[in-house]
């Protein structure tokens, strides 16, 4: 551990009211200010790093709200970073957490491995079946974390192949950009790559889509597997450098903020290593650089949903500190009014895998988000992050009166008639 990471924390406790963990748990040890005090008293050689201790970490959702409030300018984001590769020591965990890990880890950075398995299950996600299954128990009787993936599990739209190759510009062509598709979200929301694909299209920006393109690798990142992270992120990078060999790219784009947070860490993660040849940046983050065009902002009608309540992702918010670029985007659509949520920067529970292998303090975490947007007094909820979606939507049933929830680029591409939504 790096000293230097340390010695800023003054213990003054203002991280205390924006750390989930600390919401759910109320314990000191499952704070940031007590995982600090545990690293110091591990550095000093008063405290051995064992499974108690590692537990309050594994508590930590990673969302860095902390590192937003810290007046001191603690990077804690850097410190969990450092923390996460050593929680992976097989002593620290038990043999059922070791085997879930490994089991995410095999199935959610390989698209195709994912849709594999969502083939079989197509016939019971969203039907009577798992309605019954959900109400009678059932599922609890496999273990809390089989029944939080079973819960998180949406009604699934026919798996169909990854669009590929080049997507070209409605009109002169004002920007020439790669799309990075995502995992989760390719399978399990498609229709947010195609609202994307159609918002940049229309506003004058050309699209390349390398065929075979891969994870990021954010999902092992945020486990601290770097060998994993790194493997993933070398093909990715691979995939685009050799895709835009012959014409450069401006942006390498992503639509989903945990992703996006991962991208952006490339430079530390493949230090030597050969790198993106483009920028990367967030949709939203470019398009509101880009500004809307002319024709695109013509065509934009007003929405059903005229109130909606934006979701700040804490990838987006806290990790790349993206806020007002999507609302401005919305702001766009005629009509629209914008919500704040009270406790905008609290997570939602998602976090990578956390509401899978953490489920009771991630369920606890997004029924209070799922609320506390409800209490927007919107009709629609925003959300740039697939987990945070598949989490939202999920606890919304719980609900009296759920909100639906949506990507901004969908409901871009609804406002301006490029794609039909159910």
């Amino acid at each position: 551990m790096q000293p230097p990471l340390l010695d800023p924390c003054v213990h003054c406790g203002f991280c205390l009211p924006s750390c989930a963990s600390y919401r759910v748990l109320g314990t000191e040890m499952d704070s940031p200010r007590g995982r600090i005090h545990s690293l110091k008293a591990i550095e000093a050689g008063e405290l051995t790093l064992d499974a108690t201790v590692a537990s309050h970490f594994d508590s930590c959702l990673g969302c860095f709200a902390c590192v937003t409030a810290c007046p001191a300018g603690v990077r804690y984001d850097q410190l969990l970073e450092q923390v996460r590769p050593q929680l992976n020591n097989p002593s620290l965990r038990t043999p059922w957490q070791r085997q879930l890990r490994r089991l995410l880890l095999a199935l959610l950075p390989y698209p195709q491995r994912l849709r594999a398995l969502m083939l079989p299950l197509q016939a019971y996600a969203g039907t009577p079946l798992q309605q019954l299954a959900r109400s009678s128990g059932i599922t609890r009787l496999f273990g809390a974390e089989i029944a939080a993936m079973e819960q998180l599990l949406p009604p699934l739209p026919p798996q169909a192949k990854d669009p590929v190759g080049l997507i070209p510009a409605e009109g002169p062509r004002r920007a020439r950009v790669g799309l990075v598709l995502g995992c989760v979200q390719r399978v399990f929301d498609p229709g947010v790559n195609a609202a994307t694909l159609a918002v940049l299209a229309a506003n004058g920006v050309e699209v390349l889509l390398p065929e075979g393109q891969g994870c990021c690798g954010a999902v092992s990142h945020h486990q601290g597997e770097l060998k994993q992270t790194q493997a993933l992120a070398m093909d990715l990078v691979g995939s685009f450098n050799r895709a835009a060999a012959n014409e450069p790219l401006d942006a390498i784009l992503v639509a989903a903020s945990g992703c996006g947070h991962t991208l952006k860490q490339y430079p530390q993660l493949l230090a030597g290593q050969p790198g993106f040849k483009a920028v990367v940046k967030d949709v939203h983050e470019f398009l509101y650089e880009l500004g809307l065009s002319d024709s695109f902002k013509a065509r934009l009608k007003p929405l059903k949903e005229a109130l909606v309540v934006y979701h700040d992702a804490c990838h987006m918010i806290h990790g790349q500190g993206i806020s007002q670029q999507p609302r401005q985007l919305l702001r766009a659509i005629p009509g629209l009014e914008l919500r704040e949520a009270m406790e905008a920067g609290v997570c939602c529970g998602s976090a990578g895998i956390y509401n899978l292998v953490q489920p009771e303090e991630a369920a606890e975490l997004g029924a209070i988000k799922a609320a506390d947007l409800i209490n927007s007094g919107a009709a629609m909820v925003a959300s740039a992050n697939i987990g945070c979606s598949l989490q939202i939507r999920q606890h919304m049933l719980e609900q009296k009166k759920p909100l639906p929830v949506a990507h901004p680029m969908e409901l871009l591409a609804r406002s301006a008639g490029l794609l039909e939504f159910g």
